[in-house]
């Protein structure tokens, strides 16, 4: 996973551990849970209009 190794990814969860403690943790993943979501429901709008785009350029040819 982007070159780290288990050691290296124990140590920076014990980093985030120690800098927000236990209880801001399951906070944190929740907000960057929502960030993903967001994301891909503005990636599929994307390419939902690039479809659009798409298939009215396809009937405009014939």
């Amino acid at each position: 996973m982007f070159g780290l190794g288990m050691q290296e990814i124990l140590v920076i969860a014990l980093i985030i551990l120690l800098l927000f403690g236990g209880k801001k943790i399951p906070e944190l993943m929740k907000g960057l849970g929502k960030g993903v979501k967001s994301f891909k429901e503005g990636m599929n709008e994307v390419t939902d209009q690039k479809d659009e785009v798409k298939s009215e350029e396809v009937k405009g040819e014939k």
